[in-house]
């Protein structure tokens, strides 16, 4: 496989039964993602953008199909590899930031390293330098409800680079935040993109920062189609 392709799915197909009738989610979608690569996802509500991110990082299963993650497939994984797997070399950018209300936001940034089971000095360290990326390294002893909305999805940017993953999964990371908060933010993930070489897939419906040199697909009826810019 080439080590540039940072994850691919082939044929992947999701579906469940309602009485004894096949209904299919995601029809064998195939796609590649290279490092570096920001891909655009749009579609309705209902096409299947969620199931497929939920497949993409291990969190469900597909029905048929591969899914291999720096060539390793991820269907031949236990539910710990997946886990450590999801913590070492996946990030994720919510709708919402479920960051921890009783953390500040050193701490919070710094919990996917401690999970991965690095020391608490190296954590912090690592998560100061990270929050200077996102010019929040004056607010690491505020809590998340002291900082304004698009402060704190730029702490939950933060947490999703602390361990250097090769690929950020971010689903609606801008769908409650005002248009000047959701430019900082987009202009943040592409500044990042471009300096820590770190690929991106974004579920989003916010045309308006959607660039000619990212690759836009759209999810109609469980398929995936490539839109040119």
């Amino acid at each position: 496989m080439n080590k540039n392709i940072v994850l691919q799915c082939i044929n992947l197909t999701k579906s469940f039964y309602k009485k004894k009738e096949e209904i299919k989610i995601l029809n064998k979608i195939s796609l590649k993602i290279h490092k570096g690569d920001i891909v655009f996802i749009t579609g309705k509500s209902g096409s299947g953008k969620s199931t497929l991110l939920h497949l993409l990082s291990g969190l469900d299963t597909p029905t048929s199909g591969s899914i291999l993650f720096e060539g390793i497939l991820l269907n031949s994984m236990s539910s710990n590899e997946i886990a450590k797997l999801r913590n070492l070399k996946l990030g994720f950018i919510f709708q919402f930031h479920h960051l921890l209300l009783d953390f500040n936001v050193l701490e919070n940034v710094a919990m996917p390293s401690l999970i991965s089971r690095k020391s608490i000095k190296e954590s912090k360290e690592k998560s100061y330098e990270i929050l200077k990326k996102v010019n929040l390294e004056k607010k690491i002893n505020k809590y998340p409800s002291e900082l304004s909305g698009g402060e704190r999805q730029r702490v939950a940017i933060a947490r999703a680079l602390i361990n250097q993953p090769s690929l950020i999964i971010a689903d609606e990371p801008t769908s409650n935040l005002d248009e000047n908060n959701a430019k900082i933010v987009f202009d943040l993930i592409f500044k990042l993109n471009r300096s820590l070489d770190t690929s991106f897939v974004i579920v989003s419906h916010d045309f308006r920062f959607i660039k000619k040199e990212f690759i836009l697909f759209e999810m109609k009826n469980g398929q995936l189609f490539n839109n040119k810019n």
